[in-house]
């Protein structure tokens, strides 16, 4: 049986974090700075993809990781030994960050001079989709050893995202995965989702990744400018 008391509840839990997440993006665009939320099932591979990221864009812009996992820091540790400047939040049983979260974050860190702000979301295809961070855009991570059909499975956090990254693409070879029927598969939901190849391997992709981030920083700086 329905209980709409559960669905009110949870109506009025989204609203509030809606409206946290709204005052975060008023932050964010106070500091400059552009912030990408990076989500995925667990183990598709976004640290290595964001050790990657570090490495090639830190000479060009300057970025800081929050990151997100229920428990331990191993990825935040791993981040810092490629010169990331990382904060952690550990969620406890939460599978996902929350706006509030982010707030307490931005209230306790300074972020003076931060162009690129990389929030690496806790490992689940579900709950990241609903809880907005204020972020500017929406990643969403595709390993290939997943399956061609999470999109039909997962549709909300492919709705609702701007770019879809296909992750550890040197293993195609290896995998049932059409990387084109999951394209399809992604731009029923959504049309103008932009989409990427890569292998933090072999850095095949990479370079077309980090420009798009670079493009992002450099239309939040001449926004601000005009």
């Amino acid at each position: 049986m329905h209980d709409s008391s559960d669905e009110h509840m949870l109506e009025r839990i989204l609203a509030g974090n809606d409206d946290l997440a709204e005052h975060n993006r008023e932050h964010f665009d106070e500091l400059n700075l552009t912030a990408v939320n990076i989500m995925s099932a667990p183990g598709a591979g976004k640290t290595s993809l964001l050790e990657c990221t570090v490495a090639t864009l830190a000479p060009k812009h300057n970025i800081f990781v929050l990151e997100g996992d229920m428990v331990g820091n191993l990825d935040a540790e791993r981040l810092r030994r490629v010169g990331a400047s990382v904060f952690q939040i550990c969620t406890g049983r939460s599978c996902h960050l929350d706006a509030q979260m982010v707030a307490r974050f931005l209230h306790t860190e300074p972020l003076a001079g931060v162009e690129l702000l990389l929030i690496e979301n806790v490992g689940n295809l579900v709950c990241p989709a609903d809880f907005k961070l204020g972020e500017h855009k929406r990643v969403v991570l595709l390993s290939v050893t997943e399956g061609d059909d999470k999109p039909i499975k997962y549709p909300v956090i492919f709705r609702s995202c701007d770019a879809v990254v296909f992750t550890k693409c040197d293993l195609l070879p290896y995998v049932d995965f059409d990387i084109e029927r999951a394209i399809d598969n992604i731009r029923v939901l959504n049309e103008d989702v932009e989409t990427f190849v890569v292998s933090s391997k072999d850095k095949t992709g990479l370079t077309e990744w980090n420009s798009w981030l670079s493009q992002k920083v450099g239309a939040k700086v001449a926004s601000l400018e005009s």
